[in-house]
């Protein structure tokens, strides 16, 4: 069966209910019986790409200070309710997203969600917690300086991504953070943390009707947006040729090559071709048997490590392959992945190969989806980026490639001759 076939004759039910609110907020709901949790995400369409590049930074530094309180919550009193009740709590935040998280025993939801909601909505931004929280904020920037590999990819991105907001750091940098204020984050709060710009998951030992009744009680009116300075992200255009940058950095001990092949995201594709992507990825260098493993570590012990990753985005994905080695092996490695590429181009894998990454591709999608948490934040993800009830289909689309899929999408996309490359040496 090929993709299109998959597409139109298969029918993956969706596990969860969508439910639009009164309020214009999203509910994804499903009931997991008998496990005593509610796992809670709420997913804000408010990552770093809506940022102006003259507020870059803002949307990570803003997932720091809602955790400082409202008016009438004060800074900690969030953590402390979910911890006396067994609970855990945290945030993370993308090009494409901001995500705040906690799982609690089912029994504590109407305790703890009103107190997430109010961070959410009202999160006061204080002006003396602003100061303080930059200055964390401001560490975990320097902290990045200290990784060479952190140094590496962020130079890759930029190379890549030379016009779209997803060449620049999520933290942002150390000069414009300085040049932020609380208003400009207040601003930036109120008009992204709106009703049509966020979702709430639930997944676990809560009913439906509990579910909803727990929500709109937690997220009862959003307050009037404000405006703020709005990116308006261009199209990156192809790569052409080789894009190839040369770093030199104190006490490295190994040197990285890094190299990266835009390819569409999912605004502009149904996802079948990410997925093949992502099988690609395995088939080359995320498992103990792929080739480039076998071959680069194993067989001509040319690198110490070298590993492949393929990161679905809204609006352009990114596919890179990276190695850990020494510097003398760095000109023959870079030629020998090209050459391995151009052979996915021309010789159909092989059915056992093939069978061998689908299989590990089915079954890690099987173990981070044993769990409420694991599920919440699965849909929520794919709510954000492409649609909910995409989520559930992987393993299905993951089973229908041919090894003819694989070699058009290595040619229309892994091209030997166009992509962008990073190597770091030791000074």
């Amino acid at each position: 069966m090929n993709l299109n076939q998959l597409s139109r004759s298969t029918v993956v039910p969706f596990p969860a209910k969508i439910l639009k609110l009164e309020s214009g907020l999203t509910l994804i709901h499903q009931q997991v019986p008998a496990t005593g949790v509610a796992a809670v995400d709420v997913w804000v369409k408010a990552g770093a790409i809506v940022e102006p590049d003259q507020w870059s930074g803002m949307a990570h530094f803003l997932e720091h200070m809602i955790f400082k309180g409202t008016d009438r919550l004060p800074p900690g009193s969030f953590d402390e309710v979910i911890e006396n009740r067994g609970g855990m709590t945290n945030a993370a935040t993308s090009h494409d997203y901001a995500h705040f998280f906690m799982t609690t025993a089912s029994q504590y939801l109407g305790d703890t969600l009103p107190y997430l909601g109010e961070l959410l909505l009202n999160a006061a931004i204080p002006d003396d917690e602003f100061d303080r929280e930059r200055d964390v904020v401001l560490e975990e920037i320097r902290q990045t300086y200290d990784s060479p590999d952190c140094i590496a990819f962020e130079a890759l991105a930029e190379s890549v991504y030379q016009r779209h907001p997803y060449g620049r750091p999520i933290l942002g940098t150390e000069e414009i953070l300085m040049q932020r204020s609380p208003d400009e984050m207040r601003r930036f709060h109120r008009a992204h943390y709106q009703p049509h710009n966020m979702a709430v998951v639930i997944v676990g030992d809560v009913a439906q009707d509990d579910a909803i009744k727990w929500v709109e009680r937690s997220f009862p009116a959003f307050p009037s947006p404000l405006t703020c300075p709005h990116s308006e992200p261009e199209a990156e255009p192809p790569i052409v040729g080789i894009r190839r940058q040369e770093l030199r950095l104190p006490r490295l001990e190994q040197a990285r090559l890094m190299m990266a092949w835009m390819a569409p995201g999912v605004d502009d594709d149904p996802l079948q071709n990410a997925y093949g992507l992502d099988l690609i990825s395995v088939l080359l260098a995320e498992s103990q048997s792929a080739r480039l493993v076998q071959e680069l570590r194993e067989d001509r012990q040319l690198v110490q490590a070298v590993g492949s990753s393929f990161s679905m985005q809204r609006e352009s994905s990114l596919f890179t392959i990276t190695a850990w080695l020494e510097p003398e092996n760095l000109e023959r490695v870079e030629a020998l992945i090209c050459d391995r590429l151009s052979a996915l181009m021309t010789t159909p894998v092989s059915a056992i190969e093939l069978a061998r990454s689908k299989r590990l591709l089915r079954n890690d999608y099987a173990f981070s989806t044993e769990t409420p948490g694991q599920l919440a934040g699965l849909y929520g993800y794919y709510h954000t980026v492409a649609g909910a009830e995409l989520s559930v289909t992987y393993p299905q689309r993951i089973q229908a490639f041919s090894p003819e899929d694989l070699q058009n999408l290595a040619s229309q996309y892994l091209s030997p001759y166009h992509y962008a490359a990073i190597v770091i040496k030791p000074l």
